[in-house]
């Protein structure tokens, strides 16, 4: 994920004078973590956990704190959200007898170590520490992830889903929507009611969906590099998760703990590998296709192209970071994954 304030400054315009950006055409960012960390505080500050079920009280004192870094682009009204945050709760409990005697107060931290854009449609994970690890004090810290998890969980969403919409970006845009309802931007022509809409020229490619090419080169031999990527246990290997492939035409594949899955459309040993992939964030009914095809210029010297079409712009959850993050995962998680860990880096 590029750092705030670090985009391709052909991309990133200044503010003009009059505060315009036509259309959002051009790519308009803004810091957003001091507006995550008021938000994620809105949320969870003073939380109430459990009211005496078991004889147990808990609850999250407050945030504190949140590092990182979270941002929004926009661009021709599009909304990319981009973060990556460390979040850090306090917590407090007690555990009373039947009769109502405290037994045992105790203080914790529950720390959320990575919420990211890339994992938007996933639950984070949650570590729950507690000083005192006594027995009552262990039972404190279980119950406070048992019952604690699936509400901060809950309020993460939000937080997702708030910076999905644009966070603090919606706001400005939908204010000087209101500004701007009926007011001409400064510089630009003004169409006469009687003036014919424009038609525009239709375009081949598909609305919505996108188009990744990759390029890279192996020291290897093709036919060793088609073999590893149709066999399962060496996905399991260089990606350390669970993988189920077919080597046969028409048969299906799972990868990277079922997130991935598809089945194959054409094989070609050492040559050609076409197929159908679906990621599980993605909207109901879409597939997209891989086609990788391996050339040998030379004995010893593997060049394969990935050719990955229809990749839809958003997920189920209106993240605008599919194809981004789909380019980045070729990448870092296969490609650069087979160099490193089979040697056939150049």
């Amino acid at each position: 994920m590029a750092k705030y304030g670090e985009g391709d400054k052909r991309w990133i315009v200044e503010d003009r004078p009059d505060g315009a950006n036509v259309h959002n055409w051009h790519w308009a960012e803004t810091d957003c973590l001091e507006w995550s960390r008021n938000l994620l505080s809105q949320l969870l500050n003073n939380l109430t956990i459990l009211d005496g079920e078991g004889n147990l009280f808990m609850k999250i004192n407050k945030v504190e704190k949140v590092e990182g870094e979270a941002y929004v682009n926009v661009r021709k009204g599009k909304i990319i959200p981009g973060y990556e945050l460390n979040v850090v709760l306090s917590w407090q409990g007690e555990a009373k007898d039947s009769e109502g005697s405290s037994l045992l107060k105790v203080d914790g931290s529950v720390e959320i170590p990575y919420i990211s854009d890339e994992n938007a449609d996933e639950d984070p994970e949650i570590r729950v520490t507690v000083k005192d690890e006594g027995p009552i004090g262990k039972t404190l810290k279980d119950a406070m992830f048992t019952k604690g998890k699936p509400v901060v969980e809950d309020k993460v969403r939000v937080y997702v889903q708030s910076m999905a919409k644009g966070g603090p970006a919606k706001e400005e845009l939908e204010t000087k929507k209101v500004e701007k309802k009926g007011q001409p931007v400064a510089g630009a022509s003004v169409r006469k009611v009687s003036e014919p809409p424009v038609v525009e020229k239709k375009e081949v490619r598909k609305e919505g969906f996108k188009t990744i090419s990759l390029t890279e080169k192996f020291s290897c031999r093709a036919k060793d590099l088609f073999e590893i990527l149709m066999d399962e246990n060496r996905w399991k290997g260089f990606t350390q998760s669970n993988a189920k492939i077919s080597k046969e035409v028409g048969g299906e594949f799972s990868i990277f703990d079922g997130s991935v899955t598809g089945r194959n459309l054409e094989l070609l040993e050492g040559k050609l590998i076409v197929q159908q992939w679906r990621f599980g964030n993605w909207p109901d009914g879409i597939v997209s296709k891989v086609r990788l095809t391996f050339d040998e210029p030379e004995p010893g010297i593997t060049v394969v192209k990935v050719v990955h079409t229809d990749i839809p712009e958003e997920d189920r959850y209106g993240n605008e970071t599919v194809v981004e993050n789909t380019e980045r995962g070729w990448r870092d998680l296969i490609l650069n994954k087979i160099r490193a860990v089979f040697g056939f880096g150049i």
